[in-house]
């Protein structure tokens, strides 16, 4: 069976239907959903339901489109002052990290004679550059799927390094795949094509953000709904005109979304509910795709090959770029490091970058595809399965975490909320709301009681464990009625 548009739809209803449905039931054995996906279109490709897709061209387009938007959406969902604190660390992973993954991988591919008769030295290091970023739609999904609540400096460093590693890691990648062809670059030109790369990405993401916070807050539109999708054409606009002008699309998206998601935006939170929501719906359709493209069958000659060079990027070559890169860093912990070496996760990125070289013309480029396609398969069973134990092995969670009962938002220049615990203590003043005096210092809108939402009033009677959401205009209010009613460690959440 192949797409059409006649069944195109009807496919394409069906693939995404399983894989919501595959991801649903994975994630209670603590599978990875995206690992799921790529399973699902390998299943229903050519050596299995016969579904026949093998476009390379149409593969890259389609992660070219979604890698963008899920970068956009990391970028809205990283607050600048998590990043702050370690950003240097971030840019030396996202940079010196990546080459040094690719030198240390490169080299040891080398060492295989069926690599270095096929590949040479040069083929080599363009196999280990297609897999030398961290994934970040792996990353991105698996931290926040699997409600891992890291600590704040390890996790934003993860999210940092993995949401900006990409373009790195396809700089190395075109200028090897143009030396495969060309073999005549010079060292000149491959440092002026990262200058150039690195500068129009920084400079294109952060003014083409600013300008698209200035739209979306003056455009004054009829339907509130048009915002996600006003941002939306501004994301893609910002990847397809930087790439235009020889910059890096996807340093500039990640970049515009820091700018977007660190900055006030009307509407801002139903845009990044519609962002969260469209980013998933890549990440589907992209390893989809991805699935779809590869035959199994092919796989098999390059497992031993595949496996030795997995369990060296999972076992030496990415932990010794962490701990080289974050070596002048004394505040990283030695088990912070272990905790980042492990969660150096292959995704769709690698797979994706491993089409250029086929659509390239590169000799070699299906047995670099389906090189990439193993390893990714490994690390995403080996690493991506077993996160939240390295997690607490590693002593990384943040056992300070409090969990909001309540999702409700409300922009901080017009309130504040806060939840509090109702315990025997705080009975003792009162078994209603109004004997509490709640109201008079915030108003309180709902209680939380054994998994229910009830309307608070002031006849209200409170149990033990009940939890209260309460509103306030300022701050000062709230931690006035914690003070008035020995309320300790009183939690003041804010949305930006």
């Amino acid at each position: 069976m192949t797409f059409s548009a006649g069944n195109f739809l009807l496919i394409g209803s069906m693939l995404l239907f399983v894989s919501i449905l595959a991801g649903k039931t994975g994630y209670r054995f603590g599978v990875p959903a995206l690992l799921l996906f790529l399973i699902v279109g390998m299943l229903f490709g050519s050596d299995g339901l016969g579904i026949q897709f093998s476009n390379f061209k149409i593969a890259q387009f389609i992660g070219m489109v979604a890698l963008s938007i899920i970068l956009f959406s990391g970028g809205m969902d990283t607050r600048e002052s998590d990043i702050k604190p370690i950003a240097w660390e971030g840019i030396i992973l996202s940079t010196l990290g990546v080459l040094l993954t690719a030198v240390f991988t490169g080299l040891f591919a080398y060492l295989f004679p069926s690599l270095k008769q096929g590949f040479g030295f040069i083929g080599c290091l363009l196999l280990a550059s297609v897999m030398s970023s961290t994934d970040s739609a792996s990353v991105f999904s698996i931290l926040r799927a699997r409600n891992l609540h890291i600590q704040g400096n390890v996790r934003a460093l993860l999210e940092l390094e993995s949401g900006s590693n990409d373009p790195m890691a396809y700089m190395l990648t075109i200028m090897l795949i143009s030396f495969v062809k060309l073999s005549n670059l010079s060292i000149d030109i491959i440092l002026w094509t990262l200058v150039i790369q690195f500068v129009l990405g920084i400079v294109f993401g952060y003014i083409l953000g600013r300008l698209a916070v200035v739209i979306m807050n003056r455009i004054n539109l009829d339907y509130s709904s048009l915002y996600s999708v006003l941002l939306l054409s501004f994301a893609l606009f910002i990847f397809s005109a930087t790439d235009f002008l020889h910059g890096n699309g996807y340093l500039a998206v990640y970049i515009a979304g820091l700018v977007v998601g660190n900055n006030k935006v009307a509407y801002k939170k139903s845009v990044t509910v519609f962002f969260d929501g469209i980013a998933w719906l890549c990440q589907i359709i992209m390893f989809l795709a991805l699935g779809l493209l590869v035959n199994p069958s092919e796989l098999i000659v390059f497992a031993p090959v595949s496996i030795a060079i997995a369990l060296f990027m999972t076992f030496i070559s990415r932990p010794l770029t962490v701990f080289l890169c974050l070596w002048p860093f004394k505040k990283i912990t030695k088990q912070a490091k272990l905790f980042i070496s492990w969660v150096g996760l292959r995704g769709a990125v690698p797979i994706i970058f491993a089409t250029y070289p086929y659509v390239d013309g590169v000799p070699f480029a299906k047995a670099i595809f389906n090189i990439v396609f193993f390893i990714t398969i490994i690390s995403l069973v080996l690493q991506g399965t077993t996160v939240p134990l390295f997690a607490r092995v590693f002593n990384v969670l943040d056992t300070d975490y409090k969990h909001k009962d309540f999702a409700v938002y409300v922009p901080e220049d017009i309130a504040i909320t806060s939840e509090i615990k109702v315990t025997p203590e705080l009975l003792k003043h009162g078994m209603t709301i109004r004997q509490l005096g709640l109201e008079d210092n915030a108003l309180p809108i709902m209680l939380k009681r054994r998994g229910k939402y009830i309307i608070a009033r002031g006849t209200t009677e409170l149990q033990e464990g009940d939890k209260i959401l309460l509103i306030a205009q300022k701050e000062d209010d709230l931690n006035a009625l914690c003070a008035n009613l020995d309320i300790q460690n009183c939690e003041i959440y804010r949305d930006d």
